[in-house]
């Protein structure tokens, strides 16, 4: 049976009382922040917990230009003291913002589960990966000493330099699905660099980053510096696209709203400015006839199913070589036939609720436009809530195969626990097929072939791949070890999170002559 991790007793009783005390804070008002001060505004907004329909997660802020506009403005403000600060009191400021993360570990994952409907060890990984990733950042910082390096110089008292400087004022945009660690990671990158910010997390799951923007203050970032606001509608991409004072962004999220805001920038700036964006992606696994088939079912599985296929790096094409893909599927079927469906907050649970009935809605529509095609659903390919589900929206784990390689269902990211099974003939066509997408962010292989794991390395067209990861075929990573980025239709800039080049997406290089008189 596929469950969550077994974990730790001492860990999950922490958890546990964590979670307890969460659900008693829950339904509050929570402000804005803006200059150091909470922001109360005329409308708000309520977020429910999409585990429960009758668990209001809190009322928060309709933030609208005004406060848009009194965040840019601030953050602005702020910018001079703060991008000549030192870029040890810099880092100093952000280390001891992971030090508060990590003292705050089993609160902030219970927000994560109440907030996202992740699992206790999804959630309690998220934040451990937060407080890596801030540390991870110092560390590079430290390493390229400032990000500042001495040129050949003509003479011994002549000084040339190549200095990378921050830009300014900072938009991060971060999405429901990792509604802590994608936002601080971006936001703790723009800090670390000299660039202040402005925080607009996703509307349906703000409480994780407004939490993470009084810790910055509490960790000595000044007032202003770190802004977040809270809202839901265009009206923030609107405002910060039109801004003259926002000088670069970053966006995680879908690849229509991503684009439309990178559109939106470059057409109303009045100079190119940088934009980073992280976006979906449709994530291939190639199982070769001479995989492990044990842990490329499990990688699979993980892959998936795993926060109920609500990733970005979700595996959802699968191409199984024709020699073992009856063996494959018919244990694959099985397997994830086994995967516990419930409460998130209960122990042993593997997939617990999608976040909203839009996300029932798609996974609906996706199965029957298989069914329409003629495509065979091996297992699940059912949606339910109601009474017995507290109002939450569950899909069944789902398996199909049979569809052409252009149907929708293969091309499209749809972010429900829905993989698709199809069969190809040596390692050169899977890999071919696995490349024939818009999208690049994560890819993966099973096999104990060196020739084969090399060829996949060697022509795959993804930012983040992964050879026989019976953890997750294509998910999963952690600052340091593996950088996350996405090629092609996944990414923009070519650099990935928790990698060593991210933070130069953050900068821009200044060449410093000083001859002597």
């Amino acid at each position: 049976m596929y469950t969550s991790r077994p974990g730790d007793p001492g860990i999950d009783r922490k958890y546990e009382e964590a979670l307890i005390a969460a659900e008693t804070r829950m339904g509050q008002v929570h402000p804005a922040r803006v200059a150091g001060e909470d922001i109360h505004t005329r409308e708000t907004f309520t977020v429910w917990s999409p585990i429960e329909k009758t668990l209001k997660t809190g009322v928060f802020q309709q933030c609208g230009m005004a406060e848009t506009k009194a965040a840019i403005l601030a953050a602005n403000e702020t910018y001079a003291d703060w991008s000549h600060t030192p870029w040890e009191a810099r880092c100093a400021c952000i280390n001891a913002a992971a030090d508060r993360l990590e003292e705050e570990y089993f609160h902030l994952a219970a927000l994560i589960t109440l907030e996202c409907a992740k699992t206790r060890n999804e959630a309690l990984a998220e934040v451990g990966e937060a407080v890596a990733l801030l540390r991870y950042h110092s560390t590079i910082i430290r390493d390229n000493d400032g990000f500042t390096r001495s040129m050949p110089a003509d003479t011994e008292t002549d000084r040339y330099e190549s200095v990378m400087r921050p830009f300014g004022a900072w938009a991060v945009i971060s999405p429901f699905n990792f509604p802590l660690v994608l936002g601080a990671g971006a936001a703790a990158a723009a800090l670390i660099t000299g660039n202040t910010v402005i925080m607009k997390p996703a509307s349906a799951t703000p409480l994780s980053m407004l939490t993470f923007c009084r810790i910055l203050e509490d960790a000595g970032v000044p007032a202003g510096a770190a802004n977040c606001i809270t809202g839901s509608g265009p009206t923030f991409g609107k405002v910060i696209s039109r801004s003259p004072g926002i000088a670069g962004l970053t966006f995680t999220g879908s690849r229509d709203a991503g684009m439309w805001l990178r559109q939106e920038f470059t057409t109303h700036q009045s100079y190119p400015k940088p934009v980073i964006l992280e976006l979906g992606s449709k994530n291939p696994c190639i199982v070769t006839a001479k995989a492990d088939m044990k842990k490329a079912v499990e990688g699979v599985i993980r892959g998936a199913f795993g926060f109920s296929g609500q990733k970005c790096s979700a595996t959802s094409r699968v191409y199984v070589e024709q020699l073992v893909f009856p063996t494959f599927a018919e244990i694959l079927t099985d397997q994830a036939g086994r995967c516990t469906t419930g409460d998130p907050r209960e122990q042993g649970v593997f997939m617990g609720p999608l976040i909203d009935s839009a996300a029932k809605e798609r996974f609906d529509a996706a199965v029957a436009s298989v069914s329409a095609a003629g495509g065979e659903i091996l297992l699940g390919g059912r949606s339910f809530s109601g009474k017995d589900t507290h109002g939450a929206y569950f899909a069944e784990p789902t398996i199909v195969t049979g569809i052409p390689h252009d149907h929708p269902v293969m091309k499209n990211e749809l972010f429900v626990p829905l993989v698709v099974l199809t069969m190809y003939n040596g390692i050169g066509e899977g890999i071919r097929r696995a490349n024939d997408t818009e999208y690049g962010l994560t890819a993966g292989i099973f096999s104990e072939d060196p020739k084969e794991v090399e060829a996949f390395f060697s022509d795959i067209r993804f930012g983040v791949c992964y050879a026989n990861r019976k953890d997750g075929a294509t998910t999963g990573g952690w600052p340091e070890y593996q950088s996350f980025g996405g090629w092609n239709g996944s990414g923009s800039t070519g650099r990935g999170v928790g990698g060593p080049y991210y933070l130069l997406s953050y900068m821009r290089e200044q060449a410093q002559t000083r001859l002597a008189k």
